[in-house]
């Protein structure tokens, strides 16, 4: 039996490469700046720079931006939009835009409004079988077990009471009033 040949390490990057494969993730990956920057950290630090300045990622994230290849706000809305979808709250979501580098303000914008945030809850609700959507009433470890996934999710502790006390096949009600500052 022969043995394979060893690969050869790759080759270190220049400009020219760098900004190559920042366009190629930006094609293929709807991504934020912040995660282009960490994208061509991570490159840079796996391959080394065969430059005698230093690597130009900001420059090549910035041009990026500028020509709309990558745009925060719009990121922050469609990652919000898909963690709602998925029964997510809005700590959840928050954490996650600030993990993948978006600002707070920009967070803020995409932020869903109380309605959509008892829309993901309910659809958790459903998807784990819990509470109105259970077979039976749950027992207090299974509870215990419920308000954890409910909050590990993001949502607040009152909305994770609401769900899971409700008899299965009854829904709970809707707050008259939705405040954001109960989902906090």
């Amino acid at each position: 039996m022969t043995p394979r040949p060893q690969k050869s390490p790759p080759k270190p990057l220049v400009e020219a490469s760098l900004e190559a494969l920042a366009l190629h993730y930006v094609g293929r990956f709807a991504t934020s700046r912040g995660r282009l920057a960490a994208y061509l950290t991570r490159k840079l630090r796996e391959r080394g720079w065969a430059g005698d300045s230093p690597p130009p990622t900001e420059r090549i994230t910035q041009k990026l931006v500028d020509l709309g290849y990558v745009d925060d706000r719009a990121y922050a809305e469609m990652k919000s939009g898909a963690m709602q979808r998925r029964g997510l709250g809005q700590r959840r979501i928050a954490q996650t835009l600030r993990h993948d580098g978006i600002d707070e303000t920009t967070s803020e914008h995409a932020a869903p409004d109380a309605a959509a945030q008892w829309d993901a809850a309910e659809r958790l609700a459903r998807r784990k079988r819990i509470g109105p959507f259970a077979a039976e009433q749950a027992d207090r470890p299974l509870r215990e077990k419920q308000i954890a996934t409910f909050l590990r999710a993001g949502h607040s502790m009152q909305t994770a009471r609401n769900w899971i006390e409700s008899a299965p096949g009854e829904l709970p009600e809707r707050p008259e009033t939705l405040s954001t500052e109960d989902w906090e």
